[in-house]
């Protein structure tokens, strides 16, 4: 089994009570999969899948629309704690020199995703404009009118719009050495140092990665969406200590559920839905390239809500909760692969209108080749698995 299909492994409870030598250890103690994290970042891909066709009625349904994070922030967390999983206990269990070449492999398969999709949208939407008017906001200029630019593109020193998550995800991988040596150290520390990098940068949004197309750098700022991932990180180490559960403290989660009531009432499009407006308060939508402190606030406590109950436990193992967890085991290509489906579905949508036939349609297919591209991928990992027994 490989590094990816294992990031998602997720410590369960112990038969009886550990020594406290063995509870610390994430590497010996016996593990199951843990459901939640699979369908949570199922659930995330397919919103990422929907959020980004604007024309697409069920984008409304998405949770952008209930709160101020959206399946972006769930996404780099849970990548956060796979990746502590996957290599962070790798680093012991495998020796430094075997992680560092599985870490690097996934690096490189995150790149030739990128690469991939940029290729397929350039040139199907030049092609689709040899006989039809496609909106600029398709493909930036630069890429438009020449090839010029494309190297730009490889180097990761020009993002186009929608395909700029990839990149955040291979640099945030890229660093996890550098994470995993921090936390080995001291948790606080890497946490204090992140959270300070996250900080500073909130307060000056202008220190960034350069990206060609954008004077303002890249959309989601590796330097602030680093902490969601250190985060994610620590969060794995914290509930392998637990059977794969965060410590259920009722006053906490009153708390978390509270805020997001709060987050709910303010982020919810009301006058979408022609409803009277009862936010409390009149603000702007938090920033979303930084990682604003109420997004932040959102998404962690979505995540220790799900990681703290146990009812989310039965849930992500019924029926529904298999099926969202089948697309999570396999992120990547679900991710790029509907990544493409965004694209021909919004120039669908543009040509031909966005019709309820046409809309039907279209969610129809795209659900249908995903959940076949899931499917086929978890019966060659089980093959495969059956095999190395």
């Amino acid at each position: 089994m490989t590094a990816a299909q294992t990031a998602l492994d997720v410590p369960a409870a112990p038969a009886a009570p550990a020594s406290r030598t063995q509870t610390r250890s994430a590497d010996v103690s016996p593990h199951t999969r843990d459901h939640r994290v699979d369908a949570m970042r199922g659930a995330a891909l397919l919103m990422m899948c929907t959020d980004h066709i604007p024309q697409n009625i069920l984008n409304r349904f998405t949770m952008r629309n209930l709160g101020f994070a959206d399946a972006a922030e769930i996404f780099v967390l849970l990548a956060g704690y796979a990746s502590w999983l996957a290599y962070g206990r790798g680093f012991a269990k495998r020796g430094v020199k075997e992680t560092l070449r599985r870490l690097a492999k996934r690096c490189l398969q995150l790149y030739i995703a990128q690469t991939l999709m940029v290729i397929v949208c350039v040139v199907t939407i030049r092609s689709w404009r040899m006989w039809t008017p496609v909106p600029v906001d398709f493909l930036e200029p630069e890429l438009a009118h020449g090839t010029h630019a494309l190297w730009r593109v490889l180097w990761l020193d020009a993002l186009p719009s929608n395909l700029n998550i990839l990149p955040l995800y291979l640099v945030l991988l890229a660093s996890f050495p550098l994470i995993y040596a921090l936390m080995r150290i001291s948790r606080l520390l890497a946490l204090g140092l992140s959270g300070a990098l996250w900080l500073l940068i909130n307060f000056d949004p202008g220190i960034n990665f350069p990206n060609w197309l954008d004077p303002d750098g890249w959309y989601f700022d590796p330097l602030a969406w680093q902490f969601l991932f250190v985060l994610g990180a620590c969060g794995a180490v914290q509930a392998s200590r637990h059977g794969g559960d965060l410590p259920a403290y009722r006053p906490l989660q009153l708390l978390c559920g509270g805020y997001l009531f709060f987050s709910c009432l303010q982020a919810f499009p009301w006058e979408l839905w022609h409803l009277p407006v009862l936010r409390p308060f009149v603000m702007a939508s938090p920033d979303k390239s930084v990682l604003a402190p109420l997004r932040l606030l959102d998404v962690m406590a979505i995540f220790y809500l799900v990681q703290s109950a146990q009812i989310t436990r039965r849930w992500a193992s019924a029926k529904w909760g298999q099926m969202l967890a089948m697309f999570g085991r396999h992120s990547l290509e679900v991710f790029t692969v509907g990544t493409v489906i965004d694209l021909y579905a919004r120039l669908a949508f543009t040509s031909f209108g966005d019709s309820w036939i046409l809309q039907i349609l279209i969610n129809v297919i795209g659900f249908f080749i995903l959940y076949v591209l899931s499917r086929h991928l978890d019966a060659a990992r089980q093959k495969k698995k059956a095999a190395a027994a």
